[in-house]
């Protein structure tokens, strides 16, 4: 059995002759590994339904989790303890020899100062996300469609992954919205594009067969042990896997929609993944955009992700028309919005969905490369992080693009190309200490008077985006009136603030300038009243 840093000393091997109760410590939000070897080899071992109930003994916890064919005569169940205590485990199987085993162990506190917990939103903040142990998460996300394949005909290793990701990582990104799978596309092909960059058309599928001649009739279980290594070092990075189970732009070859094979794909996936306490559903990338279906069957995708998800992952769709005719359905909003007045668009969002945090998953922007793949409408890096600061002003989170690596071309050598064709990765850094040093989970979008865009907590803290041609504050600010306020200037091209300044406010007008070096580029005023 293959370990990893992120389950290592987690995998249990389970007598199926003898019930055994025998006591271990595990540590709470772990993913604990059960193995279970059958006798004889299964006609159809897919279609084996087996699985676990664990129990909470001090408490009423139960939970039902699935587990899964890992081929030869071996099955899996994985599961990651929400609570820490005593918990029993007993098998269920339509094979006799896997039902009916059980285990006692023990779960103790993660030793891992970084293991938060998985993600949630905060039932008393309804619009906002956090980790289970209660710290904020500030959703910072970025698109890699293809990272399944950049090592997947590697059975060793996964450098290119871990190349990518510490790119990732390094510079604030705390989210990577994938595909299990994806083909190829239909755009963006250049003769500049060198074939190590190339991975579309992987010579991998997840079912049997290629992709060009697929048998549906069972999955490749060795596709999902090499993806395993993917999902286990986001783990290890400390970044969400925004799993998006189906695409329909990127030539997959899937089986027919609720046929037994489709569903037999759609369970394996949800059984194999669910317990990484690092993942959020999400059932397709544009869901409903390509005519493949409909709302009706995304809407059963979703009645069965819920059922056969027995810890409870986070759930969206990558499709707004589906999201605002169902909310009741999913944990999130997400949005795919590209018009140019996209603050006043997200607020208007955010204000319709009161229970519902709010992600813009696509905005326009495609940061640039070193030739077009595929521009959507901006591709200035700047522009493309002003898309970003507007939407989380608006009170949103938001997703990076680059157009070497959010497609087919991926590029994980950053030093490869010339300084100028380097993408700005870290003016996100920037973002997100901004958004560390302000926790954003306790700022709302406001407006007032002539200000420019507002987050505020409505005590002490203001935070005011200020456009690229805009040279000064102007206006009437009441809400600081009578009050000591320090204000100073942050510049999200440099990640560096200015000295601060202090101020009697003895009228209601308030006037800043913007420094002269952030002339001509957007900045943030942010103004604290002394002594709240």
């Amino acid at each position: 059995m293959r370990l990893t840093s992120f389950n290592i000393g987690l995998t249990v091997f389970v007598s199926l002759f003898v019930t055994q109760a025998v006591h271990a410590a595990y540590e709470q939000w772990e993913v604990i590994e059960f193995e279970f070897e059958a006798q004889h080899s299964q006609d159809f071992p897919f279609e084996v339904e087996m699985g676990a109930v664990f129990s909470h003994i001090d408490s009423v916890a139960s939970m039902r989790v699935p587990g899964f064919y890992n081929g030869g005569n071996q099955w899996l169940i994985r599961f990651s303890p929400p609570e820490v205590g005593k918990w029993e485990m007993t098998t269920y199987s339509s094979l006799v020899e896997l039902s009916g085993k059980s285990k006692t162990f023990e779960v103790v506190k993660s030793s891992n100062p970084e293991q938060k917990g998985p993600v949630m939103v905060d039932p008393a903040n309804r619009q906002k996300f956090m980790y289970a142990d209660g710290t904020p998460y500030f959703a910072l996300a970025f698109e890699l469609d293809w990272l399944f394949a950049l090592d997947h005909d590697n059975a060793d290793d996964i450098p290119r992954t871990r190349e990518i990701l510490g790119h990732v990582a390094a510079n604030g990104f705390n989210q990577v919205v994938m595909n299990v799978y994806a083909y190829d596309v239909r755009w963006g092909k250049s003769e500049q594009m060198l074939p190590k960059h190339d991975f579309s058309k992987p010579n991998t599928f997840p079912f049997l067969g290629t992709n060009e001649e697929p048998n549906h009739s069972a999955l490749n279980v060795e596709f999902f042990q090499r993806f395993d290594r993917v999902i286990e070092h986001l783990a290890e990075r400390g970044i969400i896997a925004h799993l998006m189970i189906y695409v329909w732009n990127k030539k997959v070859n899937w089986p027919e929609p609720d046929s037994d094979e489709d569903n037999r794909y759609f369970d394996y996936v949800v059984k194999r993944y669910q317990a990484y306490p690092h993942l959020i559903w999400d059932v397709s990338k544009e869901a409903l955009a390509y005519g493949r279906d409909d709302v009706s069957y995304i809407k059963r995708r979703v009645e069965r992700l819920r059922k056969l998800d027995g810890h409870g992952r986070l759930v969206t769709v990558h499709d707004y028309l589906y999201c605002s005719t169902h909310p009741e359905t999913v944990d999130f909003i997400s949005v795919q919005d590209w018009r140019p007045n996209i603050h006043s668009v997200m607020w208007d969002t955010l204000k319709r969905y009161p229970r519902h945090p709010v992600f813009n998953i696509e905005h326009g922007g495609y940061e640039r490369t070193d030739y077009r793949v595929f521009d959507g409408s901006y591709i200035d890096p700047i522009e493309c992080l002003r898309r970003n600061y507007l939407c989380v002003f608006a009170g949103v989170y938001s997703t990076y693009y680059w157009q070497n690596s959010s497609w087919y071309n991926v590029i994980t050598d950053l030093s490869s190309l010339p300084e100028d064709k380097q993408p700005r990765f870290d003016l996100y850094k920037h973002l997100a200490q901004l958004f560390s040093d302000y926790n954003f989970h306790e700022l709302e979008p406001a407006q007032f008077a002539w200000l420019s865009y507002v987050l505020t907590n409505h005590e002490d803290t203001y935070l005011l985006y200020v456009p690229d041609d805009m040279i000064a504050i102007n206006s009437d600010f009441h809400a600081i009136l009578g009050k000591t306020v320090t204000y100073k200037w942050f510049d999200p091209l440099n990640g560096v603030y200015s000295d601060p300044e202090t101020r009697e406010m003895k009228v209601p007008w308030f006037s800043v300038q913007k420094p002269e070096l952030m002339n001509g580029q957007f900045a943030v005023l942010i103004v604290e009243i002394a002594g709240s």
